[in-house]
């Protein structure tokens, strides 16, 4: 899970894709007899503070993924925020690498809707739709072409996949820069080691990595902000991550960020791992849940 600045953090930014490149990622899919599924449950909090919800559910082989995020704003957080968001995201694994093939992003309600639509070929972006289109400003970076080549979507970043067959809570699992196109802009997240920890999550009982985090804005920011500033100095951000071995990859079932308003911190609440016959089109049958510790 990547770990941008905070109105990228929480999956209630931007959304919608356009799908292209489904034949592979169902042929992929289709050829593998069993996947893993994921279903995470997650509390946000912002200075200790309850704010809302949010879930990662998937289905993951070691060739490919589709994962749906969603988020909902609770309390005074709702109130005045746009509430809720949703995000999916596929792609295939190759050998370690994603290589996405489409992202969608949705976010608000009513008249407020805001919606980014983009497809991708083996990691570098095909085509983008966002609506409403942001507005001019002379302080933003121009996104240039390269910037939109070998990157991950904001939901495909929150996958860890490990080369080879080897353990998967080795250090240099951490250890990793992960190059983000979100539809507007594109940043750069750093991932370092910095220790073994264990936690007890419903669903799951054992050691995490804890990776921090830099960020690195590269482009579509306004550098006229002090909130980009803020986090391209800020040195406190870090992600738990949780390894899924039949897939071998690792997920988030923490991340902090401090923000110039306090710490908001995601935090899984339930962790549920189970196997499922993978189908055509990248769909599932579950055979079977991870019971809770």
């Amino acid at each position: 899970m990547t770990i941008p600045p905070l109105r990228r953090a929480l999956p209630l930014s931007r959304a919608a894709a356009r799908c292209f490149g489904i034949a592979a990622l169902a042929a992929a899919l289709s050829g593998a007899a069993r996947a893993e599924t994921v279903d995470i449950q997650y509390g946000l909090t912002l200075a200790g503070l309850p704010i809302g919800t949010a879930s990662l559910a998937g289905a993951l082989t070691r060739d490919a993924y589709k994962l749906d995020v969603k988020a909902r704003m609770t309390g005074l957080a709702g109130m005045l925020t746009s509430g809720r968001g949703a995000g999916t995201a596929t792609g295939v694994n190759a050998g370690g690498k994603l290589l996405p093939s489409t992202y969608a992003l949705t976010s608000g309600g009513g008249s407020q809707v805001y919606t980014v639509r983009m497809a991708l070929k083996a990691g570098d972006v095909a085509a983008v739709d966002i609506s409403p289109p942001l507005d001019a400003k002379v302080d933003r970076v121009p996104v240039l072409e390269t910037h939109k080549r070998g990157v991950l979507d904001p939901v495909s970043a929150l996958l860890f996949p490990v080369a080879g067959r080897g353990p998967l809570l080795e250090p240099e699992s951490c250890n990793r820069t992960i190059p983000v196109f979100d539809g507007a802009g594109r940043f750069d997240v750093t991932m370092s080691f910095s220790e073994t920890r264990q936690v007890d999550v419903p669903g799951y009982k054992g050691p995490v990595l804890v990776c921090a985090a830099r960020y690195n804005p590269i482009s579509g920011h306004r550098v006229n902000r002090k909130s980009t500033q803020f986090m391209a100095d800020n040195r406190d951000m870090e992600a738990w991550l949780a390894p899924v071995d039949a897939a071998h990859t690792l997920v988030p079932v923490k991340i902090a960020v401090r923000t110039q308003v306090g710490t908001t911190v995601i935090e899984a609440t339930r962790f549920s791992v189970g196997r499922s016959a993978a189908v055509p089109g990248g769909s599932t049958t579950a055979s079977r849940t991870a019971p809770a510790e």
